[in-house]
Order: structure tokens, then C-alpha cells, then sequence
């Protein structure tokens, strides 16, 4: 029998700005919804993609401490620039948030995200 699936929000990352949750936790997995570079305390988007990155990260590592997890249990990353050409400076960040643990990972670029970021990271974890 699988267990219920269970709704994950954390006070110290962006309240979701729709009709979704931060995580949805169940059987040992836990799937994050995507973060941008919001600071929880303001609202507001950090500029450039470096300061985004290191939010982003923040944030999902919020969302993760909240259900019981960490970064070095997300299995799988899914990353999405504004611009491809920003990937040497976020993968710079990125890797100092998994050092050992690395999760599988796609990154593409895509046209526009929620409130013109440069960045979204969604990931899903599992223990």
C-alpha cells in the first residue's frame, strides 16, 4: 500500500504565487516545484543571475529542511536560463551547493519565466 501524499510549505522560501504547492512529499520522494530568486522576507526578485542562482538554492534547500530533507538528497534537477550563456556562472554556483551528492541534472533555455527571471531550478528528492 503507498502512502498518502503530503503537502510540504515552508515559512522561509516564496509562498507559491498560484494554484500550486512548494512540494508534494510521498513514498520516500519529494517533488519541489520550481523556485525562482525570490527573497522570502521582501518579495523580491535578486538581481543578476548570480545572486538568482545562490537564492534559488537557498530557497529549494528551505523547502527541503522543511520536509526533513537536503540537497544531498535531490536525485534530479531540472534547470531553466533566460539565456544559455549564463550557464558558466550558475554552474559555478550550483556546484558549490552539491559538492559530493551530485543529482542527475537537465538544463535548457528557455524564452521567459515568472517574473522576467533568470532562472528557475526545480528538483525532486529522495530518502
Amino acid at each position: 500500500m503507498s502512502s498518502p501524499l503530503k503537502v510540504i510549505n515552508s515559512e522561509h522560501a516564496p509562498k507559491p504565487i498560484g494554484p500550486y504547492s512548494q512540494g508534494i512529499e510521498g513514498n520516500g520522494f519529494l517533488f519541489l516545484s520550481g523556485q525562482i530568486g525570490i527573497v522570502p522576507e521582501t518579495g523580491e526578485l535578486v538581481d543578476g543571475i548570480v545572486g538568482q542562482t545562490r537564492q534559488v538554492l537557498k530557497n529549494i534547500d528551505e523547502v527541503l529542511r522543511s520536509a526533513g530533507f537536503s540537497l544531498s538528497n535531490v536525485v534530479k534537477s531540472t534547470v531553466f536560463l533566460r539565456s544559455i550563456g549564463d550557464f558558466p556562472q550558475f554552474n559555478e554556483i550550483y556546484a558549490e551547493y552539491f559538492k559530493s551528492t551530485r543529482p542527475a541534472r537537465s538544463t535548457v533555455e528557455v524564452s521567459g519565466l515568472p517574473r522576467n527571471a533568470l532562472i528557475e531550478i526545480e528538483v525532486v528528492a529522495h530518502k
